[in-house]
């Protein structure tokens, strides 16, 4: 998988270790670079505009629908056609009607989600790190924990014990994604704590809290922000793969893990019920991807750099090899 595909995957193992993702936290002052470089980003404007798509669809799907999703037809498993753009379900349910309203319902899970997550895993790093002693081995020992376990049992585990719902979704992967965060913010506030600007603040009398909210929490935005952004595209593909396995939302719900799931015994004969909301799942992930990559880019600069002289270098050594067998052609 490309680099830019790597936070991806099925693997639910993959959302609980984002130390791949972490920037160095910036001067905030720096907002507008990190803007301009983010626009200059092909790929990261690409994402821009999947991200702005879906988000317009998650806001109007209701009214941009022309047909209720819940409404059953004698139209079954019928192509795209203008009728039906997309083309009917097994039911003769409207599939770009389904696509519209489960987008509010997918994509809003996954942005709570993350939510809840990042809230969860600043809060556990920073009193970590921060305190130190008894408290951050018992925060530590606590992750090793949920971390030893693997993160699709764990979830499924936590996910099956309720009534199937998108709220027992979240609760799953809230209980498998909130380590990885913790351990990464706790570094960051263990590296924060080392700064003069922190050593000053304590010097100058600040308490505890007042060191922590005016000076640690605000420079570790930027890679937090950069988590958050990533583990979007993943949350939501984990959230389709749950109920996709029915412990999501049931039935006749338009969401889209349950249209995939709806549609799989006719994913031979009528294969557009299956890969229409697949494509769905797979463009909103990539466009999270892209935009996160971007942000972490625009964010530290080195990474964008480093990865740009590889790329000239490979374009520098195929030339190379070119003008040598043109020599050796002409000889």
């Amino acid at each position: 998988m490309s680099e830019r595909g790597r936070p991806g995957g099925g693997d639910m193992g993959t959302l609980r270790s984002p130390a791949a993702t972490v920037v160095e936290a910036v001067d905030p002052a720096k907002g507008a670079s990190v803007f301009r470089r983010l626009r200059a980003d092909p790929a990261a404007r690409v994402g821009l505009v999947i991200v702005g798509l879906f988000v317009a669809m998650a806001v109007l799907g209701p009214e941009l629908a022309s047909r209720d999703p819940l409404e059953v037809t004698v139209d079954r498993l019928q192509g795209p056609s203008r009728r039906h753009p997309l083309g009917t379900d097994g039911l003769g349910r409207d599939l770009l009607s389904r696509i519209l309203h489960g987008s509010r319902l997918s994509l809003g899970t996954a942005v709570l989600t993350s939510a809840l997550v990042t809230v969860i895993g600043v809060l556990v790093g920073t009193v970590s790190g921060f305190a130190g002693g008894l408290v951050d081995r018992l925060c530590m020992r606590l992750v090793d924990v949920v971390l030893t376990v693997p993160g699709l049992i764990l979830a499924l585990a936590v996910t099956g014990m309720f009534k199937p719902s998108l709220r027992a979704v979240m609760l799953g992967l809230v209980t498998i994604v909130w380590a990885g965060y913790a351990r990464i913010v706790r570094g960051l506030v263990l590296t924060m704590k080392e700064r003069p600007f922190v050593e000053a603040a304590r010097a100058a009398g600040a308490g505890p809290t007042r060191v922590v909210t005016r000076h640690v929490l605000p420079n570790m935005i930027s890679p937090v922000v950069v988590l958050a952004t990533i583990e979007i595209g993943q949350l939501l593909l984990a959230i389709s793969t749950l109920t996709f396995l029915g412990l999501g939302a049931p039935p006749p719900t338009p969401e889209w893990g349950a249209m995939l799931n709806d549609g799989r015994t006719y994913f031979l004969s009528d294969p557009h019920v299956v890969l229409i909301p697949g494509l769905t799942i797979s463009l909103a992930v990539l466009g999270f991807n892209l935009v996160g990559d971007g942000v972490r880019d625009a964010l530290d600069p080195r990474l964008l750099g480093e990865r740009r002289l590889s790329l000239f270098r490979r374009r520098a050594s195929a030339v190379r090899q070119r003008l040598d067998a043109q020599g050796r052609a002409g000889g």
